[in-house]
Formats: structure tokens, C-alpha cells, sequence
């Protein structure tokens, strides 16, 4: 009896979890039972919130490894890359999945969700973007087949997939960068509404730069994560080098920033002690900070220090994005917005249940490489001693 009841010990993660499923269950009982306005603190002068700002905008750009790796090893043939493809596939799949799960709280009709393939309006951003998320999650399910044809054993299908496994590939890469560089789009037709040191031009590309930044950090925080739960050997080798050129793209993506702002004269805001300037500093500082790091290489090869570099970076993409959806949206709209405790609840159990299905998902499928057992000792070579003859006693 009492080794059942240590089996069955529930651990302090699970408990998290199901404390998140629960209070998660209920808040979608308050979304469809009392609509948007019983379960959220939005209005007809703020109708974008955290549904949008964090399990969207943030959603897509943090499964952003997927095309980022996925274009690494098979188009640009850097096999060594090979071994955190897998994972970083699977995270992009659950994200991709999971901003579609949102978008069906967030909809006021979510029933209608399926009129963007019948009743197209190609000069709507909107479209686009919904399109190509559809498209590019039936991408993703089809680069992790394979995944699931091994373990069935499906040899026919296996080698159907690698026939089009780069035609595949391709056509994520197309569709990741036209829709993650679209959701910026969506706020150029907001010159008037969004704070200046976040309104630009070049949206677009800083939403497709960040996507790129945010995707390599995610694929080192899931490496970590996932070396921890399952006792898996660190990739760090291959982690250290995705720090190297993370540090480049932070730099890239830093000196857009700043070069935007002094060419729309708008460096004075800066110096102005309000909100918006405090935010855009911790924006800033989470991107900064990690790219100062990892131009040591003592940084790189140190896991725990890669590890946080990674986890600011991805803190510093979440921050940008919520600036963009909420804080640089509020001065203009004449309203202070705070999350309702059922979006916030409903936003935290995607979380939980996105760790719980990868989870699930690594340790019943071939997710992971197998790693190669380590080599043997060599046996002690006999001294010279003990190999020369014996004489022969007399008796």
C-alpha cells in the first residue's frame, strides 16, 4: 500500500498544472457563458488585450525556432544542427496550435472562424496573416510526421515525407516570414494611436527580426528544460554556437531600434519620466543585457548563464510585443487597461498545457535523438611479466 502511495505522489509541478486546468476550465465556462465582457476588462476604445497582445502576437514569435532551425538544416545543410530540430518542430506545432486555441476565446463569433476561407478580402492584412497561420500549421503537423510515423513503423510514409521533405520546408520559411513580419503590419494603420517610440515604419521587419532573436532563445530554453526532465546530455556544443549567433542578431535587431528612432527624431522621448519611457528601458535592458553576455565565451559555454541569457531575451521579446499591443495603445485611447483574473488565468493554463503536451509528447515519441552510450573503458593490456613463458618444474 504504501509503494502505491508513493507512486501515485503527486508532484509539486502537477499540482501546479492541475491548479491551472481547473481555474483554466472555469475561466472558459465565464468567457462563453457571460461573452467577452463578463470575462475581460475590454472595450470598444481597447478591444485588444492579452488574449492578443500575449497569446498571439507573443505565441507565433516564440514558435519561431521551428522555420528558424528548419531552414538551418535542410536548406542551408548545416547538419550539426540536426539534433534540436525535432524539439524545436515540436514547440512550433504546440505554439501554432495554441494561438489558434486562443484566437477561439478571443473572437466575439469564434463560430465564424472559418470565413476567412471562403470570403477572401486580399487587401486586409488580417487575411494574410490568417491564412498563412493555417497554412503554415498544416506545415508544421507535416515536418513532424515523420516524428510520429517511426514510432508506428510506417516505412512507406517515411520515405514519402523525405521526397518532400524541402518543398516543405520552403514553403514554411515563406509563409513564418510573411505573417510574422505582417503582424507588425498590423499596426501601421495606427500612426496616431501608438506611443512613437514604438510606432514605425519598419514594424514589419523588427517583428520579423525579434522572431528570429526569440527563436533561437526558445530553442536553448527548451534544450535546458528538456535535458533537466528527461536527464538527457546538454547539446551544448551546438547551444553555445546558437548563442554566438544570437548575439549577432540581437545586435542587429538593437541597432534597428535605435537607428528608427534617431531618423524619426523621437530620441527626446527618452528623456521624458513617464510609463511608456520606464517600459521601453526594460525592453531594451532584457535584449541588451544577454548580448553583452554572450559575447563571452565563457557565457556561452557556462549552461546556467546561457540558460538566463536565453530567458531574458524571450522576457525582452514578450516585453516589445506587449508594449506594442497595450502599453504604446493606452495614452491614445484615453483608457488604463488591466488583465481580468480570467484572462490571466486562461492565458497561464495555455502555458501549462502547452509544457504538459510536449512533455507528454517527448517521452512516448522519437522526439529526441538517441543519444550514443558512452564508449568503454579499454581493458587493462598484461604486463610482460605475466605474457612470458613459465618454466617447466621437474618433479
Amino acid at each position: 500500500m504504501n509503494g502505491f502511495l508513493s507512486r501515485r505522489r503527486v508532484t509539486f509541478w502537477q499540482g501546479v498544472f492541475a491548479v491551472l486546468l481547473v481555474g483554466g476550465i472555469y475561466a472558459t465556462f465565464v468567457r462563453f457563458y457571460y461573452a467577452l465582457g463578463g470575462a475581460t476588462h475590454l472595450s470598444d476604445s481597447f478591444p485588444w488585450g492579452l488574449w492578443i497582445g500575449f497569446d498571439v502576437l507573443c505565441g507565433v514569435g516564440l514558435a519561431a525556432g521551428g522555420f528558424t532551425l528548419a531552414a538551418v538544416v535542410h536548406i542551408f545543410n548545416i547538419e550539426r544542427y540536426k539534433p534540436v530540430l525535432r524539439p524545436a518542430i515540436l514547440t512550433a506545432f504546440l505554439g501554432y496550435l495554441l494561438v489558434i486555441l486562443a484566437l477561439m476565446y478571443d473572437l466575439g463569433r469564434p463560430y465564424r472562424i472559418w470565413h476567412a476561407l471562403v470570403m477572401w478580402n486580399p487587401r486586409s492584412v488580417m487575411f494574410e496573416v490568417a491564412w498563412c497561420v493555417m497554412l503554415y500549421t498544416a506545415v508544421l503537423g507535416l515536418e513532424f510526421a515523420p516524428v510520429v510515423f517511426e514510432r508506428l513503423g510506417w516505412r512507406a510514409a517515411l520515405r514519402w515525407m523525405r521526397f518532400v521533405s524541402i518543398p516543405l520546408v520552403i514553403a514554411g520559411v515563406i509563409l513564418s516570414t510573411l505573417h510574422q513580419s505582417s503582424l507588425g503590419s498590423l499596426y501601421l494603420i495606427v500612426p496616431h494611436k501608438l506611443y512613437p517610440l514604438w510606432y514605425s515604419p519598419l514594424l514589419p521587419m523588427f517583428f520579423f527580426v525579434s522572431a528570429l532573436c526569440v527563436g533561437l532563445a526558445m530553442t536553448i530554453f527548451e534544450s535546458w528544460h528538456s535535458s533537466r526532465a528527461f536527464g538527457r546530455q546538454l547539446e551544448l556544443p551546438l547551444l553555445a554556437s546558437m548563442g554566438r549567433v544570437l548575439t549577432v542578431l540581437l545586435a542587429v535587431y538593437l541597432s534597428l531600434r535605435f537607428l528608427d528612432l534617431y531618423h524619426r527624431r523621437v530620441l527626446g522621448l527618452l528623456l521624458e519620466p513617464r510609463t511608456e519611457t520606464y517600459l521601453f528601458a526594460v525592453e531594451i535592458l532584457l535584449m541588451l543585457v544577454p548580448m553583452a553576455l554572450l559575447l563571452r565565451r565563457s557565457v556561452r559555454f557556462d549552461p546556467a548563464a546561457l540558460y538566463l541569457c536565453a530567458v531574458m531575451v524571450v522576457l525582452g521579446f514578450v516585453a516589445h510585443r506587449l508594449n506594442v499591443t497595450v502599453t504604446g495603445m493606452e495614452r491614445a485611447s484615453g483608457t488604463s487597461y488591466v488583465p481580468k483574473w480570467t484572462e490571466i488565468m486562461l492565458t497561464l493554463s495555455f502555458i501549462g498545457l502547452g509544457f504538459a503536451i510536449f512533455r507528454w509528447t517527448a517521452k512516448h515519441l522519437p522526439v529526441f535523438p538517441a543519444e550514443r552510450p558512452a564508449p568503454a573503458e579499454p581493458k587493462p593490456i598484461p604486463s610482460r611479466a605475466r605474457l612470458a613463458p613459465q618454466p617447466v618444474g621437474k618433479d
